[in-house]
């Protein structure tokens, strides 16, 4: 019995000792949030719910990666610690600028946030809303960045105006609704026309009336700000003159993520005026996922010479889409469209004939533009 003790005493030191003298390492992958395209595909899962939403990403295509291995100690008794967390969904990068694949299209600035952040606009405040008042039309787009995120400039040009008081032209007025600002008159403009950016709600900005700057260049950080509900950026695209009343809808300016198109509509009433605060519902064939879209208020705002629009939404994946609109309480009628990577899709609707069949291309046939 005593030799049988000692025996298996032998043979349990030698499984220990050659457990502790193993070279295997056990492999941990950490996960991150997917910036370049050089990954393996097999390194890359896609990530999507049963109701086709997310809340880091307002469509279903929110891409992952799994990142570095880290390697830990074997036979440790404390449990590999979890990856970091993802910190918002990632899309696929911006096309380069200027990009302009139709003779209509004008898609000449980067996003003023980076991409390893949400970097698109809120959906429930797009430009021309009045939702969060209606005397009040919204002539930029609002980008939901946290507070200290850096603000890059969307292209190359010369600070006009850097500190408080840009709504007011009131130097220093800690009391204008924009807060501290920050304006760049570019190097290019439109169709011989000067073309300015409005950074607005900043937290600070580093950089003076008349330096030079070019694209990508940080000038200040997100903030809030002047009259805000939070933090966010709210970015404006101006031509002819730096004034509030000389804006145009941003989303028809900044490039969409590659493979990603825009539509863009002119909602009409029976008159042939534009129809305001008017809800378009947009749905995806191929996910189902859902955007709703109200087109502009009645005043502040002013549509592009050439569209003649009324509503915009980018960031929509190329595909096929279910558009409807409901002119009254009894009506509704809706058609499909299809949206194209780098480009703009645009389509007409007026009662009593709805969806104007002719105008369902990318580059429609100019219109003279009507006051709202």
């Amino acid at each position: 019995m005593k030799k049988n003790t000692v025996v298996i005493l032998c043979l349990l030191v030698f499984s220990l000792l050659s457990c502790t003298s193993s070279k295997t390492e056990i492999v941990t992958p950490a996960a991150q949030v997917l910036f370049s395209d050089n990954k393996a595909a097999s390194d890359i899962i896609a990530i999507t719910n049963n109701n086709g939403s997310n809340t880091d990403c307002p469509n279903t295509e929110c891409i992952y990666s799994i990142g570095t291995p880290t390697r830990i100690t074997p036979l440790r008794l404390n449990l590999p610690t979890p990856g970091e967390e993802i910190i918002s969904g990632w899309r696929p990068p911006q096309y380069p600028v200027p990009l302009a694949l139709g003779q209509f299209d004008h898609f000449y600035f980067a996003r003023p946030i980076a991409a390893d952040v949400v970097n698109w606009p809120v959906a429930n405040y797009r430009y021309g809303g009045t939702e969060l008042s209606p005397g009040i039309t919204h002539t930029g787009v609002d980008i939901p960045a946290i507070a200290g995120t850096p603000v890059l400039a969307s292209g190359p040009g010369t600070v006009v105006w850097a500190g408080w008081g840009l709504f007011s032209n009131t130097p220093d007025n800690i009391k204008d609704p924009y807060g501290i600002a920050v304006a760049i008159r570019h190097d290019f403009g439109y169709n011989g026309r000067p073309l300015f950016t409005v950074y607005a709600h900043m937290r600070s900005t580093n950089v003076a009336i008349g330096e030079l700057i070019n694209t990508g260049d940080q000038i200040g950080e997100v903030g809030d700000t002047g009259y805000t509900t939070g933090p966010h950026l709210h970015f404006e695209v101006r031509i002819d003159k730096d004034s509030y009343y000389n804006t145009r809808n941003p989303e028809l300016w900044l490039a969409p993520p590659q493979g990603w198109g825009v539509l863009a509509g002119r909602v009409q009433n029976s008159d042939r005026d534009f129809s305001h605060n008017m809800t378009v519902s947009i749905r995806s064939i191929e996910n189902n996922h859902e955007w709703n879209v109200i087109t502009y208020g009645s005043s502040a705002v002013n549509p592009d010479e050439y569209f003649n629009e009324n509503m915009v939404i980018s960031d929509l994946p190329s595909g096929k889409y279910l558009i409807k609109i409901s002119p009254n309480l009894t009506e509704t009628k809706q058609t499909i469209i299809s949206i194209y990577p780098g480009q703009i899709t645009f389509f007409v609707f007026r009662p009593p004939e709805g969806f104007i069949k002719n105008n369902f291309s990318e580059y429609p046939t100019p219109a003279p533009i009507k006051a709202p």
